[in-house]
């Protein structure tokens, strides 16, 4: 039995790459030919998410498949150029798509809206330290909002090579840090509110804001995987000998260290709400496990994070994901499953409550992020 056992570990591990590849595929052309073909893309947030991934496809892939992802990109750029903005954070996410076509096709038309886009960023509503609003109507700082700027921002420097949106994107990170951040655990809490007035957005709970913090009471799985995967691709993007690397470093530190020892070690999943694994109400989703996993994956290959401490975690995450997280709706595509819907801020009850779906852009982008960069360390 133990030598069945250790043959059986061996093989998982020994094709684990081969494992992962046949995701990615699944899941990309699920996403390109079923959830979001490119000529019915819409501008928003999850949908960026997963246009996020195919840039990380295309330039993953070699020369003779690129031009699938960037038909794709195009041809979803170019049916929303007219509705495109950067009006709040949910718009400027999929302004990725328009500074990754300006950097790579050159093309004058891109470039424009990229520019309209970054010009819509900077007269966004900001909080008292400078911090993007979540919100237009009130002033809300959220996690989320660090990752939707992020996927923006940082190609805009790739396209450039301009520090302006470098220097931005460290701005705000540090504006969400100072209000968001727990200093013990390195954990964010999913939301601030700048004023003292609840305000009801139709989607969050009201009141949900401390009477004296004005922060919200709860620690979500994935408002903590928008914090992990931006800080850790600012990283990868960066000089270590940038004034802003030991900072962004010690925060992304101070967060992942945190992270393994609230990870099930029966299913490799992270939960909804992260600090009670024990809580009847709570529950494992599959989201947040990608994203931390592909954090950990990046903090590895970058040389800040031991492989001896952290790849037992992403194992079991990868391995968790794939048997508990991974279904196949139609045919011979996989979807992700357990993931939780669009979320905003609320109490225990409200983060519990949140339908539990399939999908979505945000599920698939972070599952094929995350088997992008398990391919690069798991034979380590």
């Amino acid at each position: 039995m133990r030598k069945s056992l250790f043959f059986s570990i061996l093989l998982f591990f020994a094709l684990s790459p081969i494992q992962a590849q046949t995701w990615i595929d699944s899941l990309d052309r699920y996403g390109r030919e079923v959830y979001m073909p490119a000529e019915k893309y819409v501008w928003d947030w999850g949908q960026a998410t997963f246009l996020n991934s195919l840039i990380h496809l295309y330039q993953t892939k070699p020369a003779s498949e690129k031009s699938q992802y960037l038909q794709y990109i195009r041809t979803a750029m170019d049916k929303t150029y007219d509705v495109a903005n950067g009006k709040h954070p949910n718009a400027i996410a999929s302004g990725i798509g328009m500074a990754f076509l300006a950097r790579v096709t050159k093309e004058e038309k891109y470039k424009i809206k990229a520019q309209a886009i970054y010009q819509d960023y900077l007269n966004a509503p900001r909080s008292k330290n400078g911090g993007i609003s979540h919100r237009t109507e009130t002033v809300e700082l959220w996690d989320d909002t660090v990752y939707m700027l992020n996927m923006f921002l940082m190609e805009m420097y790739r396209a450039t090579g301009e520090e302006k949106y470098l220097a931005h994107m460290y701005a705000q990170i540090k504006a969400h840090s100072q209000s968001l951040a727990n200093p013990e655990t390195g954990l964010w809490v999913h939301a601030w509110d700048d004023d003292e007035q609840d305000y009801d957005d139709g989607c969050s709970v009201v009141g949900w804001p401390d009477k004296k913090t004005r922060k919200s009471s709860e620690y979500w799985g994935r408002a903590n995987g928008w914090v992990t995967m931006t800080l850790v691709d600012v990283l990868s993007n960066i000089s270590p000998k940038s004034n802003y690397y030991e900072p962004l470093k010690n925060e992304f530190l101070a967060i992942i260290r945190t992270l393994p020892s609230l990870q099930n070690k029966q299913t490799g999943h992270w939960y909804q709400l992260l600090l009670y694994p024990q809580d009847a109400k709570n529950w494992e989703e599959s989201s947040c496990t990608a994203m931390y996993a592909y954090s950990m994956s990046k903090g590895i290959e970058l040389g800040l994070l031991s492989s001896q401490e952290y790849l037992p975690s992403i194992h079991l995450a990868y391995q968790g994901l794939k048997k508990y997280s991974l279904v196949q709706p139609k045919g011979s595509y996989l979807c992700p499953s357990r993931v939780s819907g669009g979320t905003c801020v609320g109490m225990k009850d409200y983060y519990y409550g949140r339908p539990i779906v399939e999908g979505q852009g945000f599920g698939i982008g972070s599952f094929i992020m995350f088997a992008l960069e398990y391919q690069k360390i798991s034979h380590k």
